[in-house]
């Protein structure tokens, strides 16, 4: 696992369930991964949208390129069930 996906399962316990992690339930730990998972979704989608290349550039290609990008922030998002 990278630091960034340790960093994201945390923070995925502490907003899912802030109690003792050891002492977590069944459902307790689905809470947990559900969470992780639309944070992965989250980052994917921000890292995709953010792209620096397409803010950089403001030619046609690159206006279309970010556009695009944006677009596909959005279909991970419905992909997942994930609100912006």
């Amino acid at each position: 696992m990278n630091q960034r996906i340790k960093q994201l399962l945390g923070q995925a316990h502490d907003q899912a369930v802030p109690e003792t992690w050891t002492t977590l339930s069944s459902e307790q730990l689905e809470k947990v991964y559900d969470k992780f998972a639309e944070l992965i979704v989250r980052e994917c989608a921000r890292v995709i949208a953010d792209d620096d290349l397409a803010k950089e550039s403001d030619t046609f290609l690159m206006d279309s390129w970010a556009k695009g990008m944006r677009y596909s922030a959005h279909v991970l998002y419905e992909h997942f069930g994930v609100k912006p």
